[in-house]
């Protein structure tokens, strides 16, 4: 079983930074595909970014490129993966609940796509 705990959030101005993290415990390799979804009232899930973990590459949705950056610790050691994602130039439309997400493979950067998923935790933007 994978169990995955975001932290991080808050309430920044637009303009500013925020981060949040994913530590992810529990049978869960180096491998997996990594990232970040969101869902903000009345909208749907959305990708945000992900890392695929067989390969190291990123993706981005188009809306945060430029923007935020995802980046990922493994810790073999500890069987212990952390996935970052640092937010610059947030605009008020990246408020939502984030939620961290993580699969075996990277399938695509749909919801559907994600096998495990965290709590969330909730980013506000103010104008």
């Amino acid at each position: 079983q994978v169990h995955l705990v975001e932290s991080g959030g808050g309430l920044a101005q637009a303009g500013g930074s925020l981060s949040v993290s994913c530590a992810a415990s529990g049978r869960i390799e180096g491998n997996y595909a990594m990232g970040w979804f969101r869902q903000a009232p009345g909208k749907e899930r959305e990708f945000v970014a992900i890392i695929d973990g067989s390969s190291g590459d990123s993706y981005y949705a188009e809306f945060v490129k430029g923007r935020f950056t995802i980046s990922r610790d493994n810790d073999n050691n500890s069987a212990k993966n952390t996935v970052y994602l640092q937010m610059n130039s947030l605009k008020p439309e990246d408020t939502a609940v984030y939620y961290c997400a993580a699969n075996p493979v990277l399938l695509g950067v749909g919801p559907g796509a994600y096998t495990y998923w965290g709590q969330g935790t909730q980013v506000t933007v103010s104008s």
